[in-house]
């Protein structure tokens, strides 16, 4: 298996590593964590001015059809430099927009997106154990479509107006998102519905993540809802996975910054006369990080690689799976090592090594912990038939 990116994602990781090297400083990242919105909008905008929104959007939608490649190129990329943009839900939720969503949201929603000037995001946890794939939310159709939502009527589902009842948990970055895509129960299935940001019967209780980031709870009280692609067509599914190549995509890159800071601080701290990197346990839980992100890299680009069409779904949730699953697992101890051979500067706000701590943190946790992503890979081994 080929995981060599190829011409046109280097020139996109190239250009994406000089924006986020030159913009995501130190100082920066302290200025945006103290705004009211926690995302630093020139970042945002100076993306969009490079084309790099557009690249992975279809080619047929103005963009460049690098699709999930393009979208773990540019996450990784953040994640080195932890810059607080809303990447991962705004690129995952635009995809989705452009696989499943009609000709009327593709174009309102697309153009503005790959222009910078609105997105949406993604609201697909809840309060509890639940499982992604079968929220508590629920929907109930409610007639025809009117207004903003309504579409050129040509599907079944199309301009159809749903009513959308429950809370999600943790919807992240909402400030500046003019819609939301969210995860509801129908009669047929699971099924994903565009809500305006302001609509009727949406209310948002805004909260700090470990990450410095802001999200938000958002209750729906029969909110109005148009569906993008079918409730029960796997819509949903797709967009789960996604959701777990992206995240580990940005663990890959959160940790690979975070061992490039480690190795600096240790080739030039001195004790006893001599480099800590000199130091065997040093060194060797170093080699731990090296070795645990380059497994994660490794299964990131198989899950990239399992979605290339045509593809099985079955594999391609196995990989994103275990992509996911060595994301929050070897993540989450990579950021432990790099803060422990740090010292007490590991933990001090004005070095810079500590957002990746957080960064990593909030990452393992989302959509579910190591236990949870073991507990699907295993439900899904054991799904299909066995072989004797």
């Amino acid at each position: 298996m080929d995981f060599s990116l190829g011409e046109e994602l280097e020139a996109v990781r190239d250009l994406a590593r000089e924006i986020f090297t030159d913009r995501a400083t130190p100082e920066r990242l302290r200025e945006v964590e103290t705004s009211p919105t926690r995302v630093d909008a020139s970042l945002w905008a100076d993306l969009a001015a490079a084309g790099l929104l557009a690249a992975v959007l279809p080619e047929e939608d103005g963009g460049a059809g690098l699709g999930m490649a393009g979208v773990a190129v540019l996450l990784e990329e953040q994640g080195r430099r932890v810059a607080p943009v809303p990447l991962w839900p705004a690129l995952v939720g635009a995809l989705a927009v452009a696989a499943h969503g009609t000709a009327r949201q593709r174009a309102e929603l697309l153009p503005v997106l790959a222009e910078g000037n609105g997105r949406v995001t993604l609201a697909l946890e809840e309060f509890g154990p639940a499982d992604p794939l079968a929220p508590r939310t629920t929907a109930v159709q409610d007639g025809p479509a009117e207004g903003p939502h309504d579409g050129p009527h040509d599907g079944p589902h199309d301009g159809a107006l749903w009513r959308l009842t429950g809370t999600k948990a943790v919807v992240p970055a909402p400030s500046g998102a003019r819609h939301v895509l969210v995860t509801a129960t129908t009669a047929a299935g699971p099924g994903l519905f565009l809500v305006a940001s302001d609509a009727p019967g949406a209310t948002w209780e805004h909260a700090e993540t470990t990450s410095h980031d802001l999200s938000a709870h958002l209750t729906l009280d029969d909110a109005p809802g148009a569906p993008v692609g079918a409730p029960g067509d796997g819509t949903v599914a797709a967009l789960v996975r996604d959701s777990f190549v992206a995240l580990a995509a940005v663990q890959v890159g959160v940790t690979a910054g975070a061992l490039r800071h480690a190795a600096d601080h240790l080739r030039e701290r001195h004790q006893f006369g001599r480099p800590l990197a000199t130091f065997q346990a040093v060194q060797h839980q170093l080699a731990d990080c090296y070795v645990d992100i380059e497994a994660m890299r490794v299964t990131l680009w198989q899950a990239v690689d399992a979605q290339t069409e045509p593809f099985d779904a079955k594999d391609a949730d196995r990989a994103a799976l275990v992509a996911k699953w060595w994301a929050t697992e070897g993540g989450l101890n990579t950021v432990h090592r790099v803060q422990h051979v740090h010292g007490g500067i590991g933990v001090d706000i004005d070095y810079p090594v500590h957002r990746h701590f957080l960064w990593g943190k909030q990452i393992s946790t989302t959509l579910g912990g190591a236990g949870a992503d073991l507990e699907r890979l295993g439900a899904l081994l054991t799904s299909g038939p066995v072989a004797s």
